[in-house]
């Protein structure tokens, strides 16, 4: 059987000879590791400044060399691609406003921490209703050279593994409208946000729906776009991002989450069946309030199952186990923090409880993030290969 027949059987409920595994990302620390050389792929700063420097042409070999490797090595059953920079488009270098801060062409201010690693957007833009009228109206289309990645991996690995397609890669801030967040945090009035992002998005839905409305067509039909371009290189399935929950349930509420989000939700996954692709929609925290709701809009699989958060893959099985397949099982907190009987204790549970019947495809709760611990990840592969074949016997 191959990986590709493989995670379709468990998306379709049906019995593979073994569960399948694969992750949405890797951070460089991780690729390095393993790879025993320097990357690009998911390398943050590193990576961003490369692209600063005019290396678009450097990241992407080192991409294409990369990705499939690491799908080869950890025995991969599915593989993330997603669109890179355009080989045509001019992009700016930032204004720099001290060292590891920044201000896009935009105006949102950007922050990058070396402690973390991580680069975080510090003061949105402000967007206004004339703003989106500006949007509405530009052109909006995939230059072919962004295409570069998806059509070297479904090449490559296309007729073995199942390919996923992510909707932009790496760190970098360029394909615009990437998540609907990013929409809301820029918004509020002539005044710079003070609020989270996630805040001001809901704050918009009670106080400026039309505005919100207006927000989410923009980005759902820009969305689809990008998502229906891969799928016509060859992706198997699409993997939807922006987070919809926190620790304690549904960000925006499941009333609002109705109105607001669910039709674009639904829309995404009627465009992508129609086109013949599996949708897999990410999100951490805990979905318990609004899984029926992206269950009825018509994922096929719910990555990012987030344990800490109240999402049990026991229970997961038990209510939905006939109609969503469960991407993850092992948390993130785990990996990073845990030790190896940890880990060991989490993937045997999930493989138990979530894989009889098949419906189960086992990865981190979101990504292989800077942090994990290397023997870790070893560790939840082997427990995979050890207990994972059916029929499962734990």
């Amino acid at each position: 059987m191959t990986s590709k027949e493989r995670v379709i059987r468990a998306l379709q409920h049906k019995e593979p000879d073994r569960v399948p595994t694969g992750e949405m990302g890797v951070d460089y620390t991780i690729t390095e590791k393993l790879l025993r050389r320097k990357t690009y792929y998911r390398a943050k700063y590193r990576e961003l400044k490369a692209f600063w420097e005019g290396k678009r042409d450097e990241m992407l070999t080192s991409y294409k060399r990369d990705l499939p490797e690491l799908a080869k090595k950890f025995n991969w059953d599915f593989v993330p691609v997603f669109l890179v920079p355009s080989k045509t488009k001019k992009y700016e270098p930032p204004e720099f406003m001290e060292q590891y801060r920044w201000e896009d062409k935009d105006g949102s201010i950007f922050q990058y921490s070396p402690k973390s690693k991580e680069i975080s957007c510090v003061k949105p833009a402000k967007m206004t209703m004339e703003d989106l009228e500006r949007l509405e109206k530009e052109p909006y289309e995939i230059d072919e050279s962004e295409l570069e990645l998806v059509r070297y991996v479904v090449k490559q690995l296309g007729e073995t593994h199942f390919i996923l397609g992510r909707y932009a890669g790496g760190t970098l801030p360029i394909q615009g409208l990437s998540d609907i967040w990013e929409i809301f945090g820029r918004y509020e009035g002539e005044k710079y946000s003070t609020l989270s992002d996630f805040d001001s998005f809901m704050m918009k839905m009670v106080l400026e729906p039309e505005f919100v409305y207006r927000s989410i067509d923009i980005h759902t039909k820009r969305a689809i776009k990008r998502g229906k371009a891969m799928i016509e290189e060859g992706v198997d399935g699409v993997m939807m991002g922006c987070d919809y929950c926190d620790n304690k349930g549904s960000i925006m509420g499941p009333k609002y989450f109705r109105k607001f989000i669910f039709p674009s939700l639904k829309k995404h996954c009627e465009e992508y069946h129609t086109a013949g692709a599996y949708v897999i929609k990410h999100t951490d925290g805990n979905t318990w309030d609004i899984l029926d709701m992206m269950i009825e809009a018509g994922i096929d699989g719910y990555q990012g199952i987030q344990l800490t958060a109240g999402m049990d893959i026991r229970k997961l099985k038990e209510k939905y186990g006939d109609k969503l397949c469960l991407w993850g099982g092992i948390d993130c907190d785990t990996l990073i923090r845990g030790t190896k009987e940890d880990v060991r204790r989490e993937a045997e549970y999930a493989i138990k409880y979530g894989a009889p019947g098949s419906g189960l495809v086992i990865t981190s709760g979101n990504t292989i993030q800077i942090g994990v611990k290397y023997e870790n990840y070893l560790i939840m592969l082997k427990i995979l290969q050890e207990k994972g074949t059916y029929p499962i016997r734990i």
